[in-house]
């Protein structure tokens, strides 16, 4: 498995061997002893699956009651993955990084807990993405930033994304910035 460490520190993008010949390829896509070789040694407890069709948008999502981090792999389709630094102790807060998350290109996207996590759909038939994740969902301490926030000036393309009501509603990240979750 190769790693791409990104500007800011904690998220990376993985991508497995691929054995590939005339038929197509194959790859391991998680073996817990190179994700363990990686520095990436988290007790995954959940798979979530999600369907989105184009230009759907989900995002920016975090969980501060029992932060949890995410592997994130896209196993059809395209998008462009989003991930936020919200520790407000770090030198990179309020920094973004975005990843070309596709179907045919077996990746994964370490997302940590502290950080904030959106995609948005690019290819038009839609795209299906696979999560592993290390804490149950809590509603009571889920959070979220509006995925337009001006001060993050996140370059999604799309400025008429499909959005759930939640998502056209959160607060900004200077609300945020107020009473931060992850210090």
């Amino acid at each position: 498995m190769d790693i791409q460490r990104f500007e800011i520190e904690g998220p990376a993008l993985i991508s497995p061997k691929l054995y590939q010949d005339s038929r197509g390829f194959f790859c391991e896509r998680y073996r817990i002893d190179q994700f363990k070789d990686l520095g990436i040694q988290n007790q995954f407890i959940q798979d979530n699956f999600s369907r989105s069709d184009y230009g759907t948008l989900r995002g920016l999502h975090y969980q501060w009651n029992q932060p949890q981090s995410k592997l994130v792999t896209c196993t059809r389709g395209q998008i462009l993955d989003v991930v936020v630094d919200i520790r407000a102790s770090s030198p990179s807060y309020g920094k973004f990084i975005t990843a070309l998350l596709q179907g045919d290109k077996p990746e994964w996207l370490w997302v940590p807990a502290g950080f904030a996590h959106g995609f948005l759909v690019l290819s038009e038939d839609g795209a299906d993405l696979s999560y592993k994740v290390d804490a149950l969902w809590d509603k009571s301490g889920e959070g979220g930033i509006h995925w337009a926030d001006p001060e993050l000036a996140i370059p999604w393309g799309n400025m008429n994304p499909s959005l759930s009501d939640k998502d056209k509603n959160e607060k900004s990240f200077l609300e945020y910035k107020k009473n931060p979750k992850f210090v």
